[in-house]
C-alpha cells in the first residue's frame, strides 16, 4: 500500500525526530537520498552542470546540501538565489566549500541553458497559490531547456495537501520525496506536474492512518473474491443490472459486461435492453418484471443509460442491498432517499456529473479533486468514486481516500464507463465493501484499459474484454 500523509502530520512527525536527533542529521539524510538521486538521473555526475534554484526554506536547504555532495564528486554546480538573505547558511556553506558557486537570477537563464539537470528547491510543502513572477521565470526556464529537473520533496508552485495548481508550478521529471508521499504526489493535477517519484526513508514516525491510500497488486489481489470448493453462483452473488434504455441499450450491455466479469456468480438484467443484452451474454438471467420483482440479488447497479426513468432509480434506491448509482442515475436520484438507504451506496461520477450535484463548475471539480470527492461523500452519505486521470474513492464518514492511477487516456471513450460500473456492482454483490469494490475495480479497469488500448485506440467492449487479463496480473 502506498500511502501519503497532510502537510501538518509530517511536519509533527519531522519535529518528533529532530528532537532525537543530531542538529542537522535530518536535513542530511534528506539531502543523501536527493544526491542519490540526482547522480541516477545524471549517469555521469563528473563533469555534469548542475543548477539548484534555491529558495528560503529547508527544502532550498537540501538541494544546497545535495549540490554540495554533487560538487565533490566533480559536478559543476550553481545554486541560483531567489532570496540571498534567506537561503540556509549551512547549506550554503557546505555548498562553497565543495567548489560549488553561487549566482543572482539575473544569470539564471543562460546558466539554465547550460544545464545538464535542475533542481527545484524553490518552494516547500508549504507553499500556496502558485509561485510568484521571479519564480515563475525561472520554473519556465527549466521547463523549456533540454535539462533534466527534479523537484525537491514536491513541485514548486503545487500544494501539498489538495493537489491543487492555482498558478505557475514547476514541471518536473523526477520528484523526490521525503518520509512520506504528499497527497499532491498522487492526485492530479498536481501529479502531473510531479513526474515520476522516488521515496526517500528518512525515519519518520507516522500515524497507522494515512490522508491517501494507494492500493497496489498485492493489495488488490488480497481483495479478490475467489470462489472456494464448495461455491456455487448464488453462493459467490448475484448483481442485478438495472440499465439501458431504448436509447441506450447498449450502456446495459457494456454494464453486464463489466459484470460478468467482476467475480460475482450471476448477473441478473432488468430494463428494455433484454434482447440486446441475451445475444450478446447468453448467460444472463433477463426479467421484464422490474427490480423489486427480479429475484434476489447482493447488489445493485442503476443508472447506465437509463435515460429518463427516475422511476427505476427510486426503486432501486429503496432495495436493502448495496446500490451502485452510475450515469444517467446520478441526476434522477433524489438525495434524501440516497442519504436516507440503511444499505451502503456507491456513486460513481465523473467530474462533469460530479459538478452538476455540487452546483459549481466542472473545471472547479477538476481543479480540486479531493475536495470534491469529500464533499460529494458528505452531502449524499454515501461513498463516491470520482472518476478521472486519478480515480478518488472517498468514504462519507472520513478517513483515507482511496486514489488510483492504473489507468490510460485510452479510457477517456464511451462506455468506459459501464464497464466500470458493472465491474464494481459485481465485487460489492462478491461481499465487497463499497470502498474496497470500487477501488479495487478502478484498478482493474485501470489495468484492462491498458492491456486493450496496448498504444492504440479502444473500446469499452475491449476494456471489459481484457478485465480477465488484468485480474490474472494481479493474482500472479
Amino acid at each position: 500500500m502506498r500511502t501519503a500523509y497532510s502537510v501538518d502530520t509530517v511536519r509533527t512527525a519531522e519535529r518528533e525526530l529532530m528532537a532525537r536527533l543530531p542538529e542537522g542529521a535530518l536535513m542530511q539524510r534528506a539531502a543523501a537520498g536527493l544526491a542519490a538521486a540526482c547522480a541516477d538521473l545524471l549517469g555521469r555526475v563528473y563533469g555534469g552542470r548542475v543548477v539548484l534554484l534555491v529558495g528560503s526554506g529547508d527544502n532550498g536547504g537540501d538541494a544546497l546540501y545535495a549540490g554540495a555532495r554533487l560538487a565533490r564528486r566533480g559536478a559543476g554546480v550553481t545554486a541560483v538565489l531567489l532570496a540571498p538573505d534567506r537561503a540556509h547558511p549551512g547549506g550554503l556553506a557546505a555548498l562553497r566549500r565543495a567548489g560549488g558557486s553561487v549566482a543572482q537570477p539575473g544569470a539564471a537563464e543562460e546558466l539554465i541553458e547550460r544545464a545538464d539537470l535542475v533542481v527545484d528547491g524553490i518552494v516547500g510543502i508549504g507553499g500556496k497559490g502558485g509561485l510568484r513572477p521571479d519564480a515563475a521565470r525561472l520554473a519556465a526556464l527549466a521547463g523549456e531547456s533540454g535539462a533534466a529537473v527534479i523537484a525537491v520533496d514536491l513541485p514548486s508552485g503545487v500544494e501539498a495537501d489538495t493537489g491543487e495548481v492555482r498558478g505557475p508550478a514547476v514541471r518536473a521529471d523526477l520528484t523526490v520525496t521525503f518520509g512520506t508521499h504528499k497527497p499532491a504526489l498522487l492526485i492530479d493535477p498536481a501529479r502531473e506536474y510531479a513526474g515520476s517519484v522516488r521515496l526517500v526513508d528518512i525515519g519518520l514516525a507516522l500515524p497507522e492512518e494515512p490522508e491517501l491510500e494507494a492500493l497496489q497488486h498485492a493489495d488488490v489481489a488480497a481483495l479478490l473474491p475467489l470462489p472456494q470448493a464448495e461455491s456455487d453462483k448464488y453462493r459467490r452473488g448475484v448483481v442485478g443490472i438495472a440499465a439501458g434504455s431504448a436509447r441506450y441499450p447498449g450502456a446495459a450491455v457494456l454494464a453486464v459486461a463489466g459484470a460478468l466479469r467482476g467475480g460475482a456468480g450471476a448477473v441478473r438484467y432488468v430494463g428494455p435492453a433484454g434482447g440486446a443484452v441475451i445475444s450478446r451474454f447468453p448467460e444472463t438471467l433477463v426479467s421484464e418484471r422490474g427490480p423489486a420483482k427480479a429475484g434476489r440479488v447482493q447488489a445493485w447497479v442503476v443508472g447506465p443509460g437509463a435515460g429518463d426513468d427516475a422511476a427505476t432509480v427510486a426503486e432501486v434506491l429503496e432495495a436493502d442491498v448495496p446500490v451502485l448509482v452510475d450515469a444517467d442515475g446520478l441526476r434522477l436520484a433524489d438525495r434524501d432517499a440516497v442519504r436516507g438507504r440503511g444499505a451502503p451506496t456507491l456513486m460513481t461520477p465523473h467530474a462533469g456529473e460530479a459538478a452538476a450535484l455540487l452546483g459549481v463548475s466542472r473545471e472547479e471539480v477538476e481543479g480540486s479533486r479531493l475536495t470534491a470527492a469529500r464533499e460529494l461523500a458528505s452531502r449524499y452519505g454515501a461513498t463516491v468514486l470520482l472518476k478521472g486521470s486519478t480515480t478518488l474513492v472517498a468514504d462519507p464518514g472520513g478517513g483515507p481516500v482511496r486514489v488510483n492511477a492504473t489507468g490510460t487516456p485510452w479510457l477517456a471513450t464511451a462506455g468506459s464507463g459501464d464497464v466500470l460500473s458493472g465491474l464494481s456492482g459485481s465485487l460489492l454483490a462478491a461481499g465487497l465493501s463499497t470502498r474496497d469494490a470500487g477501488s479495487v475495480a478502478a484498478y482493474l479497469h485501470g489495468l484492462a484499459g491498458r492491456y486493450a488500448a496496448d498504444g492504440a485506440p479502444a473500446g469499452a467492449h475491449d476494456v471489459a474484454d481484457a478485465l480477465p487479463e488484468a485480474w490474472r496480473d494481479v493474482r500472479d
